[in-house]
C-alpha cells in the first residue's frame, strides 16, 4: 500500500482515524500530526526519507501552504532536514557541544552513549596578515603575520563543523612543516610543538544566516541557520594564541555553557572583520581525530 492509498483509505472514514485531527487543531499542526503517525507505522528511523510534499498533501488533504509550514515547524525543533533537490529526512537525535570545554573536538562533543568518530579536512592553512580587528585581539605589531587554519569537521562521516583559527607566526613560526598534525587536535599540536596550553578562554555566541561557503560546505538547506562561536584562547601567562571560529548548523546542536568569570578580552567579535591577507599556501591534507 502506497501512502496515498493509506491517506485516502484514513478519509474514508472506514480507516483509522488521523492522531490529532480533532478540529481544534490547526491544519499544519495536523499535518505534523499525520507525519509523525507516518514514521511511527513506516518504522522510520533518522536518515531516512520523509515523503514528498505532494504526498503529504494528498495525504492530509490540505495545500502546499500548509504543509510547508508544517515542515519548517519540524525543521526549527531539529526534528527534520531538508535538502533541496533530494528531499525531507528524519533527522538525527541533537548533537550536545560544549564548545567551553577544553581539548579536542570529540571531547566536547557527545550523542547520547554512542560513541562518536571526528574526522578532519584541512581546507587551507595560509600565513598572511591579519585584519586591524584580528591583530588588536591577538596583541600583535604591525605588519606581523598569522597562521589561518580552515577547517572541515566530520562527525561520524558528516560534515558537521567549519573552524578557522588565527595563529600568531612568531609563536608557531613552523606550524607549516607539522600540516599533517593538523588533521588531529590543533591544541594538542600546540602544547606539543610549542608549548602553547590553553589556560583560558572567552566566547561569544550567536544565531546567523550561512555564507554561500558555510551553507556549500555543511551541506544546508536554503534558510537554515547556523552557531556561530568566534573566540579567544590565552596561555597560563594571559598571552593571547588563537582567534577562532566554529560554525555548526543550529538544527543539529544543542550547548552546554557552564557559568564563569569574563575578562573581556575580545568585545563584541560579531562586528569585527576577522580576515587575513593570504601570503603563502600549504596543501591541503585530510584525517580522522
Amino acid at each position: 500500500m502506497t501512502l496515498i492509498d493509506l491517506g485516502q483509505m484514513r478519509r474514508g472514514g472506514n480507516g483509522p482515524r488521523v492522531a490529532g485531527a480533532a478540529p481544534s487543531r490547526l491544519r499544519y499542526e495536523q499535518v505534523i500530526d499525520l507525519l509523525e503517525q507516518t514514521i511511527t507505522e513506516r518504522q522510520l528511523v533518522p536518515g531516512d526519507l520523509l515523503p514528498t510534499q505532494a504526498e503529504l498533501c494528498e495525504l492530509a488533504g490540505v495545500s502546499r501552504i500548509t504543509v510547508t509550514r508544517a515542515l519548517t515547524e519540524l525543521e526549527r525543533q531539529g526534528r527534520i532536514r531538508r535538502h533541496q533537490g533530494v528531499g525531507t529526512f528524519l533527522a538525527r537525535p541533537r548533537i550536545t557541544a560544549e564548545p567551553a570545554r577544553s581539548g579536542g573536538l570529540l571531547g566536547t562533543v557527545s550523542s547520547g552513549s554512542a560513541a562518536i568518530r571526528v574526522g578532519t579536512r584541512v581546507l587551507s592553512l595560509v600565513a598572511g596578515l591579519p585584519s586591524h580587528d584580528l591583530r588588536e585581539a591577538l596583541k600583535l605589531s604591525p605588519g606581523a603575520r598569522i597562521w589561518w587554519i580552515h577547517r572541515l569537521r566530520l562527525l561520524d562521516g558528516r560534515p558537521m563543523v567549519v573552524e578557522t583559527a588565527a595563529i600568531p607566526v612568531e609563536l608557531a613560526p613552523d606550524l607549516d612543516r607539522y600540516g599533517g598534525e593538523v588533521t588531529d587536535s590543533l591544541y594538542g599540536l600546540l602544547e606539543r610543538r610549542y608549548l602553547l596550553k590553553d589556560a583560558s578562554e572567552e566566547q561569544y555566541l550567536e544565531v546567523v544566516s550561512p555564507t554561500d561557503e558555510q551553507r556549500r560546505l555543511l551541506n544546508l538547506s536554503t534558510g537554515s541557520s547556523v552557531v556561530r562561536i568566534r573566540g579567544l584562547s590565552v596561555d597560563p601567562g594571559g598571552r593571547p594564541f588563537d582567534c577562532f571560529e566554529q560554525v555548526y548548523p543550529a538544527s543539529d546542536f544543542a550547548f552546554y555553557l557552564p557559568g564563569g568569570a569574563t575578562r573581556e578580552l575580545i568585545v563584541n567579535p560579531a562586528t569585527k572583520d576577522w580576515t587575513v591577507s593570504q601570503i603563502d599556501a600549504v596543501p591541503s591534507k585530510g584525517g580522522a581525530e
